[in-house]
Order: structure tokens, then sequence, then C-alpha cells
């Protein structure tokens, strides 16, 4: 296998692939339907990417991937299958850029990202050279993916169309489990056991390493070890679930840097706790990065260092990301796409930033998982001191839901200050004429409504 290509190579899934493949001296094309930051990136590493797709782009490939959006019917899948070219999804073809590593994958419904980015970078900072995939771009690390010297590989085990029952670690990280991608999981329990085939993956002796503080992650906990498994746990609220984790956080308490500080401690253990100083924001960082240290002590590295380079962490892309300040306002993006990671973000900026007013602009992510998580988006703004939710993001969705729209899920708001504006440019014009100074504007979207920091950043600046 020489040369592989691509399609929707400007996704984070498949440009992350494809600089490990490049990094490794592979021939590396791919399309996609429009051009990006990203995809610029990957021409300026050697890749060969064009825009728009056509049969003729896969000439020269010995294996085509494609992501999870591209159908079957796709003009470069049926050339490549016409031509004898294997045509494989990501979960397919992730475990050949896998051999050989010791894997440790990050999985969950929220906090997969920042924790993978968290594991790579100390174990970066820690001189092990780690390989690593991480589902959007690490700040410390300047990227989303690298093929490092090193044994380990980090990987950000993505569970959407399943690709994560591709991978086979040799640790699996769990942060959580709460029903998402209604699209691909009807039902809470359809989401549960696939999580429940992704700990199946692992093998003899290898470790399940999940979050004691949320139910469905402690469940996993008590039936893989039921099951023989090799299992530890963390917890922030240690006293909860399986008589308390391995690894617990104590003395939580926000510190000067706008994040919090903490004790990490394994229960039971002969090693004495190590502090750590946060600079990200908010309380459920303390989860990640607890996760991050208990990874290291399983891989016996020394806590103290390990702890060190966490403090230095400054975020992933999209994640909490102060954009920039202008008149006294402040315009962060963040990539929340769920209830309980709106609840999160936004305790996080009321913990940041306490005494200033704090705008929520909210673009809900395809139609299916609004619908069917109405009544939690409905109450996840209590934070917020204003609401702004605009037209729904389709993504990978063609077509609303029997005429489904974001007007609905404010009308089941009982915040006060929650207003439907379906247009980008027109929240954006909404917030020039009423916000003041002394105002946080958090930007929550996992589609393009990031414009709107780009928009009111130019204009107030």
């Amino acid at each position: 296998m020489k040369h592989v290509h691509l399609i929707g190579i400007g996704g984070s899934g498949l440009s992350a692939i494809a600089r490990v493949l490049l990094k490794r001296g592979m021939v590396v094309s791919g399309s996609d339907q429009q051009t990006s930051a990203i995809i610029e990136g990957l021409r300026a590493d050697g890749a060969r990417v064009s825009i728009g797709h056509h049969a003729e782009n896969i000439r020269g490939a010995d294996v085509v991937v494609r992501s999870s959006a591209v159908p079957d019917g796709n003009v470069e899948v049926q050339a490549a299958l016409q031509a004898g070219i294997p045509v494989l999804k990501r979960a397919e073809f992730l475990e050949r850029i896998l051999e050989g590593y010791q894997v440790i994958a990050i999985a969950g419904t929220h906090g997969k990202t920042t924790t993978t980015a968290m594991v790579s970078w100390m174990l970066t900072e820690l001189g092990l050279d780690p390989s690593f995939i991480i589902g959007g771009i690490s700040r410390d690390l300047g990227t989303n993916a690298r093929s490092g010297r090193g044994t380990h590989f980090v990987i950000e085990a993505d569970e959407y169309d399943r690709m994560f029952l591709g991978l086979r670690p040799d640790i699996a990280v769990v942060t959580n489990i709460e029903h998402d991608h209604p699209d691909c999981y009807p039902t809470p329990e359809d989401f549960y056991q696939a999580f429940r085939e992704f700990v199946a993956r692992l093998a003899p002796h290898r470790l399940l390493l999940a979050c004691s503080d949320d139910p469905g992650a402690r469940r996993l906990l008590e039936e893989a070890r039921a099951g023989g498994h090799t299992v530890r746990s963390y917890g922030v609220n240690h006293w909860l679930g399986l008589d308390g984790p391995d690894y617990a956080a104590r003395q939580v308490v926000p510190n000067q840097r706008g994040g919090f500080s903490f004790e990490a401690v394994q229960l039971g253990g002969s090693s004495t706790g190590v502090r750590v100083e946060l600079q990200v924001p908010g309380r459920h960082n303390v989860g990640n990065a607890l996760a991050a240290l208990a990874v290291a002590d399983c891989l016996a590295l020394p806590m103290q260092q390990a702890a060190q380079a966490l403090a230095h962490y400054s975020g992933a892309g999209r994640r909490f990301e102060v954009r920039g300040e202008a008149r006294g306002v402040t315009v962060i993006d963040d990539y929340a796409h769920h209830p309980s990671e709106i609840r999160a973000t936004l305790a996080a900026a009321r913990a940041r930033y306490p005494e200033q007013r704090i705008w929520a602009v909210w673009q809900p992510h395809t139609y299916s998982r609004t619908r069917a998580l109405l009544n939690d988006f409905a109450a996840s703004f209590e934070d917020a001191d204003q609401v702004i939710v605009t037209d729904i993001y389709a993504a990978r969705e063609v077509s609303p839901v029997n005429g489904f729209s974001s007007r609905q899920v404010v009308e089941a708001m009982k915040h006060p200050q929650a207003h439907y504006l379906p247009g980008l440019t027109q929240a954006a014009d909404y917030l020039l004429n009423k916000v003041q100074p002394q105002a946080v504007i958090l930007v929550l979207s996992a589609g393009d409504a990031d414009q709107i920091s780009g928009m009111l950043l130019q204009k107030l600046g």
C-alpha cells in the first residue's frame, strides 16, 4: 500500500489520517466539496487534494478510504469499485495504521477530544514522541495528528458510525456514555451497546479505564469487571460507585489561572497525590485531566512530570477557544452540541467570568439530535443571561424531520431571554446592536456558526 485516496479529506477524521500517512512517506490524495484551512494545510504537507468528486480523482490509488458522510453512490466510490480498488471506511482502515503500536483509545460522548489532546501533549512533554489522532486541532501540538517515533498511539475513539469498533486498544478510556447520534443509534440502549462492543474488543490483560462519576460508564465498568476484564476507575465525585474509584480528584477549587486546581490521588495506592494547576476552564476538565493522569500511572510514567505537563496544556480548537476581545466584549468559540456539553461549557464560562453577562449563541447540530433531545436542550441554558438560537446545521442530514426547526426549541425553553434568529448574519447584527461592554459571547456550534465570532470581532474592532 503506497497510495491512499481519501474521500472527504477535509473532515477532522480523514484529515488526521492523511497527516499520519504523509509523515510515513506515503502518497496521499483526496477530495472534498469545498476548500478550507485544513485542506490548504494538507496541500502544503504534500497531499494532492481535488475540490469536487470526480471518477479520475482515484487514479493510481491502492486503497480508497471514505468518510461516514460519503454515500455508496458517490462517483469516486463507484469508480474505485469498478476498478477493483478496495473502498474502506475509517473503522476498517484504522487497524492497518495502528498495527505495532501500544494503542490508547479515548471514547465517550463528551470530553474525548480534550482528553485525547491532553494525553498526546502529556506524552510529548515527557519525551515519548507519540503518534496521535485527535478530533480537533491541539493548540499546544499545532495539529490534529502526527506520526511519531515512539511506541504509543493515542487516538480519539469516535462512536459515530461505529468507527471505534475498528480499534483494538491496549488501554481503552471511557469518559462517559450519554445518548447521542440518534440517526445512528435510535435508542439509549443502542448507543450503550456500541460501547459494550468497544470494550469487547480489548484483548486479554488489556485495560478499561472509565469514569465512575458517570452512570453509563459506571455500568460499563461493572459489566466489564464481571466479565473478567481488567478495569480501573477515576472520579471527581469519588463517593459515587464501585466503593470509590482507583483515581480521585480532591480539593477541587478555582484558581487564578482561570481553571481549577486539584490533588490527584490513587486511592488505596502507595503513591502520594500530585497537585495539578489547570489553565483550561471548567470543572469538567478536572475529570479529563484526571483521566490523563490515570493513563500516565498505568504506563508507569512519573506523575509529577505528567501533572506539570497538564498545567501547561492550553486546549484544543473550538473547545472554549477565546477568539478575541474588542470594546470590552470577549468572544469564545466552543464545539458544544449536546445538552450536557452546553451546560458544562456555560458553567465554565460562569466560573471564569463571574461578574460579566454571558450571551449564548447556539447553532443546533442535526435535526435528529435536536428533536430527540429537545427537552434537554431547552433546559441547558440556565447559566446564560441571554440566549440566541440559529437555524439547525443539517450536516450529513438532507432535510428537516417533518418540518422541525429551531423555533420549536426556543418555544420549549423557559429561559426569559431566549430568541430565535435563523441566520448567522442576523444573529451577528442583533448582537452588535444589543451587547454591552463587560460581556462574554459564547458561540456554541459544531457547524459553521463560528463565522459569527469572526463577524463580531471584525465589526467591534
